[in-house]
Formats: structure tokens, sequence, C-alpha cells
């Protein structure tokens, strides 16, 4: 299959390098000279600064929007009514309200689609999920979680921080990933709670986002997203009534991607502890493409689809609202 990638940035260049069979056909970004540089690294590769002529193209089969958040939607919706198969980079747009048109749409025509979480193929959390499929955990009770930028010169002046065009701040920028691992293990939350701030950063967008979600069955899980912590931060804790699960690091700058099992005794004290670390580099763009490729093959819902991005935006939406951000467009 022949895949067009329409935004050349780090996120558009990491999935070029991970397309799996797949073969990268045209490479599309306003910025020309991007889209040349990563054509430039495939063969038989096209280049343009018009997206519009990669979704037309009837040579590609598999469309990826790496743009920066206001495009996602629109690019989206135009790549699917011209019969491609389409993965949107999370949050896959800039409301929920934009995301209709998209689920109207997957319903009536043939195509597959797949939202960009791909930190559910993350070594670590795929380990995770199948500790907690296996019942060791016992009924799950909640999540602590925290992610976060550790701050950069001029990340104030960023497209992050433009809300018209990346619809918000850390919430729907990191947020999301934490409300959508949480909603992977506990399921759908109920009630939706929490606060969004801007503390350091001068910018129009909140650069701290604090969240507490329950289920009907009052699993809870606490999220903080931040960019505000000085040093990169991933930590994922999910706590059962027979142990618990500890996820700390992505890799790179986040430290060691590393998981902890403590399982609980019947004597209780100290835990049975089991520990696995992964150095190697990160392999979840990999393998989240080669599961899109699947569903295409297989015919099969993605994993991580359009309503698991709706309902994420719901949760940053309702937050954003009872915080006095108005984000709406």
């Amino acid at each position: 299959m022949r895949v067009g990638i329409i935004g050349c940035g780090l996120i558009g260049q990491k999935r070029a390098s991970n397309l799996a069979w797949a073969k990268l056909g045209y490479c599309a970004d306003e910025n020309l000279e991007k889209a040349q540089y990563l054509a430039a690294q495939h063969s038989d590769c096209q280049a343009t600064d018009d997206w519009q002529v990669v979704v037309k193209d009837a040579h590609i089969d598999i469309i990826i929007i790496a743009t920066p958040h206001h495009l996602l939607a629109e690019i989206g919706l135009q790549a699917m009514q011209a019969g491609k198969h389409v993965l949107i980079e999370k949050p896959a747009a800039l409301s929920p309200q934009q995301l209709l048109p998209l689920l109207d749409a997957e319903q009536e025509l043939a195509v597959k689609v797949r939202v960009g979480f791909n930190h559910r193929y993350h070594r670590a959390l795929q380990q995770a999920r199948a500790l907690v499929d296996s019942g060791i955990l016992g009924s799950l009770m909640f999540v602590r979680a925290r992610y976060g930028h550790g701050g950069r010169l001029g990340y104030d002046k960023e497209w992050r921080a433009n809300p018209s065009v990346s619809g918000g701040g850390e919430l729907i920028d990191q947020g999301v990933h934490l409300i959508d691992l949480a909603r992977w293990f506990l399921g759908e939350f109920t009630e939706i709670d929490g606060f969004a701030h801007t503390y350091f950063w001068d910018m129009p967008v909140e650069d701290n986002g604090f969240m507490l979600l329950k289920t009907a069955q009052q699993q809870t899980a606490f999220l903080h997203a931040s960019c505000t912590e000085w040093k990169n931060t991933f930590s994922f804790e999910i706590y059962g009534k027979q142990g618990k699960i500890d996820i700390q690091g992505l890799g790179g700058s986040y430290g060691v991607e590393r998981i902890a099992h403590y399982q609980m005794l019947p004597e209780m004290g100290p835990p049975m502890t089991s520990i696995w670390e992964y150095p190697m580099a990160d392999n979840s763009w990999l393998v989240e493409f080669s599961e899109f490729l699947s569903d295409i093959k297989y015919n099969r819902q993605s994993a991580a689809n359009l309503h698991d991005a709706y309902m994420a935006l719901n949760i940053v939406n309702k937050i954003y609202k009872e915080s006095g951000y108005d984000y709406s467009t």
C-alpha cells in the first residue's frame, strides 16, 4: 500500500520511518523544503506544498495527517471522502464538535480511520495491558498518572501556544494521551472534574491541567498534564485490589521505559515484585502502524479510533469550560 504524509515535521518524520510493509509515495507540507527533504529519503516519493494534491492522488491508499491541530479534522474528512484510509494524529480535532462529521462519514464510507494514540503501543503499556487482562491485579480501583514537558526557551511562542491553531494548551496536547490510557484501562468516565490554569508561561493557553475522572463503578483516574515539569516526565500507575503496576519513562529524555508489578501477598507486607526495563529504541510507532495495516487487511475497527478521540476531547472541553478557557471555534 502507498502512503501519503501530510505534515512533515517531527511527527511526520517519525511516521515516515515506521511504515512497516507500506511505501511512502507522497509528502506534503506548507513548507515545501520540509516535504522535499522527507521525500528525498524514499525512492519514488513526490513532494508538494498542497495537501489536497496528496488527497486526490489515485495511487495513494493511506493518508497520515501529522499537521498542527487546526487542520486535522478538515484534512481527515476530505481524505475519507476521497476513499483513503486515514491515520490522524491525536487529538484529531480542536473540539469534539469538529469530529462529528468524521464520525458520520466513517459510518457511510468503506474506509478505516485510526487516531494516533501511539502510547498504547509502548512496550511497558502493552505489558501492563497483558497483566491487567490476566486478572492478576484483581478488580481495578484507580489510576494515577503524570505527563509533562520539561520546558524549553521560546515554548510560549510555538504554535501550541496559539489557541486558534492548537485548540488549547497542555490538556489537549499531552493530556489526551493520559485520558486515552485511563479510558483504555478503566472504561468510560461518567463524572468529570478538573482544573486548567496558566501558572508560568506567558501564553493564552493553559500550562497545567488537572483531572479527576470517575466511572459509574467509582473507579477513578487522577491525571496531571504539565509543561512546567522542568524535566520531561511520564508516570502511569494502575491500582487493583490485588496489586499495582507502576510505569515510568518513555525512553529518550523521559528516561528508560520501565514497568514494575507489585503483587500483594496473602499475608500482605512487602509485595512480590517483578520489573521489566526497555532500554531499546521506542517501537510504538511501528507497532501501531502495523496494527493499522492489519485493520485495513482484515476489515476491522481500529483499537484507537475516532470515538476514543471524541470521548477524550469531550473531557478536555468540559474542563476548559469549567476553568474559564473558551477555545471553541
